[in-house]
């Protein structure tokens, strides 16, 4: 009794290894058409045989031309990097650009000190109050340009002291040198704006990736417009300034042929 416990005990610890074992003794062994517990082992045999015929004919071919064109795609792939590397973006030609940047930076950098230094040259009081304000570049500053003006060039002229006509051509030439004074303080302010926009676009061009240069290169494209664009706008002062000029010019030979005129008129009734 003992015996036949051992046994069974010693079986029940093995009887993952015993369980193979009879699986394997069964496919081996000859077998009836059906086995004793209605399992068809002989079409269990045939589906594996089918399958695994199918992994070697079907499946294995196609994992081979898998294989086969991702080796190519691989191959592709590192001519393509190496094509940009070497060709598109090599190296050297990107630290060469980066060191121009550098380079233009520092011209960058030169200009902007030029362009602040100091030029101021009245020596009066009053002048030097305006003269102050205008080379301020500080569109803030605009407001108080009229009054430090007429405090230097004064007031237009009252009724008792001119006609119409000079107290008109007096006040157009104020105002145009006003306009002048006062644009020339927001061109500065642009200017400085501008310098500082170049500063920043040209750093970053420094550090750009050949992939990122295009568009740091759009916007300073697009800046450069802008540039443009108040550099029209500061033309139309001077061009606006010299159209002054001209009138006053016409104005004055009107004034000197109504006063020739006028003296002829006196000169023709003094001698009734």
């Amino acid at each position: 009794m003992d015996s036949k416990w051992r046994l069974l005990q010693v079986l029940w610890e093995h009887r993952t290894k015993f369980v193979v074992l009879m699986l394997i003794v069964s496919l081996v062994a000859p077998q009836p058409a059906r086995a004793q517990f209605g399992i068809d082992w002989a079409a269990i045999v045939a589906a594996i045989d089918s399958i695994g015929s199918a992994i070697s004919n079907t499946i294995a071919p196609a994992l081979r031309a898998i294989n086969s064109a991702l080796g190519t795609l691989n191959n592709l792939m590192s001519s393509l990097e190496a094509f940009f590397m070497n060709i598109v973006y090599p190296q050297a030609s990107i630290n060469r650009a980066q060191g121009l940047v550098g380079a233009i930076q520092g011209l960058y950098m030169q200009i902007q000190g030029t362009s602040q230094v100091n030029v101021s040259s009245a020596t009066l009081a009053n002048p030097q109050q305006l003269e102050q304000l205008l080379l301020s570049r500080n569109p803030m500053n605009v407001p108080n340009v009229t009054q430090s003006y007429q405090t230097v060039y004064q007031t237009v002229p009252t009724q008792q002291n001119a006609s119409p006509q000079t107290r008109d051509l007096v006040d157009m030439n104020d105002a145009a040198a006003q306009d002048a004074m006062k644009r020339a303080i927001e061109i500065d302010a642009i200017a400085d704006t501008e310098m500082q926009a170049a500063n920043q676009i040209n750093s970053q061009l420094a550090q750009a990736a050949p992939g990122t240069a295009p568009m740091v290169e759009a916007e300073a494209a697009a800046w450069l417009v802008r540039a443009n664009a108040y550099t029209q706008s500061a033309l139309g002062d001077v061009m606006r300034l010299r159209a002054v000029a001209l009138a006053n010019s016409s104005a004055q030979l009107k004034f000197n042929s109504n006063n020739a005129a006028q003296i002829r008129q006196n000169a023709l009734d003094s001698m009734h």
